[in-house]
């Protein structure tokens, strides 16, 4: 059986939050902040850091600190960020763009439980719906890799627990087709047929080998041997899965 694999090419997205007005900040502040804005936009990552950093010594403000994480962050330096986002988080604690972006540096260290606690508290703060839907897909994708990692270690509870989580967050086609997987190395063949069809139904980034696949297996398990070479026929046109689908074929001929 083939092992699942989760693409890690997933972006996190940080959410806008209007953060270019600098009209209240010391005007000496404010220009440098504006000129790091600027050149974060052209790409230049240094220049603008420094120029943050210039407008730090000047004046403290929550704005500096995201735009200076967004720039750390792009520019690759994640430890630099994270602090970036803390002090922002200090100066201004109900402000939900600094707790997604904190998270996605998180969840690119691999702390998915912290990723979490910070997806999660932008739900409380923001009640915009764009805001939610992004940070849900966030959420959706931290708990999909716990779930995942527990499987690895096979505690198959805790990880259909994580992927159940997953999925309520948003329909990750991934989590659900990682539910099928352990579904039917459980033998639960209604749950594996059922997360199958849901990875089929939400499908946006896996191929349609797996679902397939996992369905054939359900069926074979239930005894619906037609149903269950009917899947895997469609399964052996997916490469991933060609090899085992063929041998289930041939088992069953």
């Amino acid at each position: 059986m083939k092992k699942l694999k989760m693409s890690l090419m997933i972006l996190l997205t940080l959410i806008s939050f209007n953060l270019i007005i600098a009209q209240d900040m010391n005007p000496d502040a404010g220009k440098l902040y504006n000129e790091g804005n600027s050149l974060l936009k052209a790409g230049n990552y240094k220049g603008a850091i420094e120029n943050y950093d210039k407008a730090l010594a000047i004046e403290k403000d929550y704005r500096i600190y995201y735009q200076k994480g967004v720039a750390q962050k792009k520019a690759r330096d994640l430890k630099g960020a994270m602090k970036s986002f803390d002090d922002c988080i200090k100066m201004k604690s109900d402000f939900a763009g600094a707790y997604n972006a904190l998270g996605g540096v998180y969840f690119q260290e691999g702390d998915f439980n912290a990723a979490i606690t910070n997806f999660e508290k932008v739900l409380t703060l923001t009640d915009k719906s764009n805001v939610e839907s992004i940070v849900k897909k966030n959420l959706s994708l931290a708990y999909s890799k716990l779930g995942n990692d527990e499987l690895a270690n096979g505690n198959s509870s805790k990880g259909i627990e994580y992927l159940k989580k997953a999925i309520g967050f948003s329909n990750y086609d991934a989590a659900y087709l990682s539910l099928a997987k352990i579904y039917s190395e459980l033998g639960e063949w209604d749950n594996t047929i059922s997360a199958s069809e849901n990875a089929l139904k939400y499908r946006s980034k896996i191929t349609p080998g797996g679902p397939y696949y996992y369905m054939g297996v359900a069926y074979k398990g239930k005894g619906e041997l037609d149903k269950a070479k009917e899947m895997f026929q469609k399964a052996v046109s997916d490469a991933t899965y060609k090899k085992t689908a063929q041998y289930e074929l041939g088992l069953l001929n």
